[in-house]
């Protein structure tokens, strides 16, 4: 319990003095209102850069978060900016669902649906929901919800494609961004489809909601895992088809975590019989990407023979969860030394306390990368932000 509470007290001071105080001083916007869109490596402030759907939606349900928990009237002021930015600003008050991007001035800049940006956005109203009550919250969750039942789920093949038109139609470009493959269903939007829904799930009891958050873990376990190397596949064609090999360590002990926590949520104890022993055998998968140091490698490919060793800042952070969490539900004492040998990495190499946030990996050389954002389009404060609250509510 020592090494427990001593994570404990570290990763609070952590949240508040170097997570969520960078995000409330340095990005909010005060002339365009919101969120800046962009702070670099070296730390520079692109007030002009676009404002994306999941940063703001990440910020969101981070302030969301950390008012239910700590109770802080500065996180809930954050928070309820957050949430006005995704309501009066991302939500497509036309067509419905949460446009991609915003130009800095707020107004809509790429207006495609890619259910992954509608997915966080239910993430963080869920969570202000959660937090404060608000019932205006809530209701947009449950229209962007219905929004993506009724033009993304595949009810012939099963599962969520990725991407659509403003209006709702087929786009030829469905990629989440330049690195990832254009696949009509894909492993990472699942998940953050999966995550949102349990959100969701814990606020309204909804038999619909039931049944797909069901479908979800199932569509994990059957579809999504591949039985033979406990990793997770991550493109498929509309028939389930997986169509690249590509182990991503990060999502694999990621989703370890996710998956048990939708089973947990949904207290279907047949359901949880059958999640439990694959929520380990995912976590013993991704923890082949573990280092001597304790950090997690990116991803590898394995027909190429190809590594990248990069520590990414998100990786890091979700090793912690998904370590602490077999130690919680399954008395894996193994696990919490995992879990604290990574924190120590994160704490020596990662954090940045002169500035603010952490930096967004450390290369396979062992020198920082300052060449990635600090805060932007895809860096939030959503993983490193929810690993610290994870510890505080487990344990508390």
């Amino acid at each position: 319990m020592n090494i427990l509470s001593g994570m404990q007290q570290e990763m609070r001071t952590v949240l508040e003095d170097n997570i969520l105080s960078f995000w409330a001083d340095k990005m909010t916007d005060p002339v365009h209102g919101g969120f800046y869109g962009r702070i670099t490596g070296t730390d520079k402030l692109e007030p002009q850069a676009v404002k994306g759907a999941v940063l703001n939606a990440r910020i969101l349900w981070t302030f969301s978060s950390a008012y239910r928990l700590l109770k802080k009237p500065g996180y809930l002021e954050t928070a309820t900016r957050a949430k006005r930015v995704i309501i009066d600003q991302f939500y497509d008050k036309e067509q419905g669902g949460i446009y991609w991007s915003l130009d800095y001035t707020g107004h809509p800049s790429d207006t495609k649906k890619q259910i992954y940006a509608l997915g966080f956005a239910i993430y963080g109203l869920s969570e202000y929901h959660r937090a404060t009550g608000d019932e205006e919250a809530l209701d947009y969750a449950i229209r962007l919800f219905r929004s993506i039942e009724q033009y993304s789920f595949d009810s012939v093949k099963n599962g969520y494609c990725e991407a659509l038109t403003r209006d709702w139609h087929e786009i030829s470009d469905m990629r989440l961004s330049d690195k990832d493959e254009n696949e009509r269903k894909t492993m990472n939007t699942h998940l953050h489809i999966l995550e949102p829904y349990t959100n969701l799930y814990r606020v309204w009891k909804d038999d619909g909601l039931e049944k797909q958050l069901r479908n979800l873990i199932l569509l994990f376990t059957d579809r999504i895992l591949n039985q033979q190397t406990g990793h997770l596949e991550l493109f498929f064609d509309d028939d389930w088809v997986s169509k690249y090999r590509i182990v991503s360590y990060g999502h694999d002990i990621e989703a370890s975590w996710l998956i048990h926590e939708a089973a947990l949520v949904l207290g279907d104890k047949t359901l949880l019989e059958k999640v439990e022993p694959l929520v380990e055998y995912i976590a013993a998968a991704a923890d082949e990407g573990l280092t001597s140091e304790g950090s997690m490698i990116y991803e590898t490919f394995p027909d190429k023979g190809i590594t990248d060793r990069d520590c990414h800042w998100w990786v890091q952070a979700e090793n912690v969860v998904g370590h602490i969490n077999l130690y919680q539900h399954f008395d894996d004492e193994v696990a919490l030394q995992k879990a604290f040998r990574c924190w120590e990495y994160i704490k020596k190499h990662l954090i940045d306390y002169q500035n603010g946030e952490w930096y967004w990996s450390v290369r396979a050389d062992g020198t920082v990368n300052t060449a990635d954002d600090k805060a932007g389009f895809w860096k939030c404060p959503y993983h490193n932000g929810r690993m610290c609250m994870e510890m505080l509510e487990r344990f508390s």
